[in-house]
């Protein structure tokens, strides 16, 4: 399964549901959504709506009940290697990041490409590029308990592009986060958008990262349905890095 080559990829999701505990707890009722290749969309939603969920299936970290999830030419309900898509098309961001405490942020950031027919110099020059790209030059040998929430975050937003996907799928990427490290991390992702023209679906409840999108959606009911009003966009933060 190739990576990317430059541009994102479009995201096709018909009428998928899902439920948990044998059917008593539904999270998704009938979610249909299409975006369209590089395009920016936030979902947001309160906690327990579904969003998450959406978003494991999008990355092949679980199968919907019915319905089907085109990703380019991938049909995740019939995924063959789901390891390998999840490898080679998709990186993701979480709210926490996730990173191996005993590892430096250089070694942190080439864990995705370890098995991908690359050498070690390939790998670390790979990982000394983005953590350039993100600001952290200077960091590359710091340990993750050494470094800010915003420095870890931009590690793992690093680490989410090693192997140049596709699709970019973030979850409550600033939920862990002061409100102004959140606002320059929300920027990052948008120019990291804009540079590598890759899909981007970020899940959160922060209006400002919302407004960053192109198009903002809420789930409710375990439906996607656009936002009655878009939220207000930032200003922008100080300039100072996170």
């Amino acid at each position: 399964m190739s990576a990317n080559n430059g541009h994102g990829v479009a995201v096709v999701i018909e009428h998928v549901r899902k439920s948990f505990e044998g059917g008593l707890i539904r999270s998704l009722e009938d979610v249909t959504l299409s975006i369209e290749p590089g395009e920016f969309v936030s979902l947001m939603g309160p906690s327990g709506s579904g969003k998450s969920t959406l978003l494991n299936l999008i990355g092949a970290l679980d199968k919907p009940d019915s319905g089907s999830i085109r990703v380019g030419p991938h049909r995740i309900e019939n995924l063959r290697n789901p390891s390998e898509y999840r490898a080679g098309v998709v990186g993701f961001v979480f709210q926490l990041s996730n990173l191996i405490p005993t590892l430096s942020a250089l070694e942190n950031v080439q864990l995705p490409m370890l098995g991908r027919h690359n050498s070690r110099k390939e790998r670390e020059a790979r990982a000394q590029d983005l953590l350039e790209e993100v600001g952290l030059s200077h960091r590359l040998d710091a340990n993750p308990g050494t470094l800010s929430g915003g420095e870890r975050q931009r590690v793992a937003i690093a680490r989410a592009l090693a192997n140049r996907p596709c699709l970019l799928l973030a979850d409550e990427p600033t939920g862990a986060l002061d409100s102004v490290t959140g606002e320059r991390i929300m920027l990052l992702l948008q120019r990291l958008r804009e540079q590598h023209q890759m899909t981007t679906l970020v899940v959160t409840n922060d209006v400002g990262v919302a407004a960053a999108a192109d198009r903002a959606y809420r789930m409710r009911d375990g439906r996607v349905e656009p936002l009655d009003q878009p939220p207000t966009p930032y200003a922008g933060p100080p300039p100072e890095r996170a």
